[in-house]
């Protein structure tokens, strides 16, 4: 992957190049973004930079670069048992799934990795036996001579264990390795690696980049290119989930509206209640990362309808699917109830996460949100 095949972060690619080509090459970088900002196919283009600018036959290493076969480019991210990996996984038994995700879908989030390897109901980790297997990799002299590069993607997903493992080599590394950890949320990642990490931090993308982006790339119209962007919100990943019109966000706005309605009634009504305790049982069986998923969009919904109550019509860019009207929900969310809303979301994804009883945690969301919807605007 080359610098001119990333979208937008033009600031980025000039420094990293820049720092390379004046010998200025910290060995452990950290990339700091929100997804579809481009810090994944970053890392690859600039490890390819690393590997082939310096090397003596550039343009076999291009090649073995963009098919992400050059011994000395090594990955870890997070992965999970499946029906053919039973026990103890680690990236290297997932390296086909992972050309194929990085060939098909460079700015995809980890949902999308964890569906294209078929694992979309657990939760994918980075334990100690990938540590173990990045400290067996690093120790080996590099392939070619030149350097090593480590690409740990979604680092945030490293356990204590793991992390623990890797800081020596991290804060030690063998001569010409240069590690590149890429987060979603650095504040998950421990703070003895952050210390030790040079952090570069990624600005979602322009609407422009992403219009033009889709324009050169799918083919669109430049009026549909200009509202899928400002739709997607500086993500490109968004972005395209929104041209191929995603079922998956169809299925969440079904759940959402089901939710508020019911929450709405369920104010004294023993009844309702149980319809809202049948609704939590429903999302508790999915997987935790689709759950997460579905909270992350429920806050989207309730800005938006914020934004259209004070009348801020120009920044709304949700649309309904299934024709629900957002401008008669958004007077129930207001000042006097939206940062009750956001906090006890953010909780609610903040427990999912940590493998806490999703049943239990989406009902008391519920019970919560039927005091919230009811609650009125504090007057001036």
């Amino acid at each position: 992957m080359l610098f001119n095949q990333i979208i937008g972060q033009e600031h980025i690619k000039k420094h990293l190049q820049t720092s390379a080509e004046n010998g200025r090459i910290p060995h452990a970088q950290l990339f700091i973004g929100k997804e579809g900002c481009g810090a994944l196919p970053m890392a690859i283009a600039y490890a390819q930079f690393l590997l082939c600018n310096f090397s003596d036959n550039k343009d076999a290493c291009i090649i073995k670069c963009d098919k992400l076969q050059h011994p000395d480019l090594h990955f870890a991210f997070p992965v999970t048992t499946n029906d053919s990996v039973k026990k103890h996984a680690v990236s290297n038994l997932f390296l086909h799934d992972w050309r194929e995700f990085i060939a098909t879908q460079p700015y995809g989030s980890l949902f999308n990795w964890l569906q294209h390897i078929g694992v979309e109901n657990k939760q994918g980790l980075i334990g100690v036996d990938e540590a173990e297997a990045v400290v067996k990799k690093l120790k080996l002299k590099s392939y070619e001579g030149g350097f090593k590069v480590m690409i740990i993607w979604m680092a945030e997903k490293m356990n204590s264990a793991s992390a623990n493992k890797l800081l020596k080599l991290i804060e030690e590394p063998p001569q010409k390795t240069v590690f590149l950890l890429i987060t979603e949320n650095e504040e998950q990642i421990i703070n003895t690696i952050q210390s030790r990490c040079q952090a570069l931090h990624f600005p979602r993308l322009s609407e422009e980049d992403i219009a033009n982006a889709l324009i050169v790339n799918h083919q669109i119209a430049e009026n549909e290119a200009n509202t899928i962007a400002h739709q997607s919100e500086g993500n490109f990943n968004k972005a395209l989930h929104l041209l191929q019109n995603d079922a998956a966000d169809l299925v969440f706005e079904e759940w959402f509206i089901a939710w508020i309605r019911t929450a709405f009634r369920a104010k004294g009504n023993a009844e309702v209640v149980q319809q809202l305790i049948s609704w939590s049982e429903t999302i508790s069986k999915t997987g935790r990362e689709t759950q997460k998923r579905f909270l992350e969009y429920c806050l989207q919904f309730f800005r938006q309808a914020l934004l259209m109550n004070y009348k801020s019509d120009h920044l709304v860019f949700m649309e309904s699917k299934s024709g629900f009207d957002l401008s008669k929900f958004a007077p129930f969310v207001h000042s006097g109830n939206i940062l009750d809303i956001e906090k006890e979301l953010n909780e609610a994804m903040y427990h999912i996460e940590r493998n806490g009883n999703a049943k239990i945690i989406l009902l008391d969301l519920s019970m919560k949100l039927t005091r919230f919807l009811h609650k009125k605007e504090a007057t001036i």
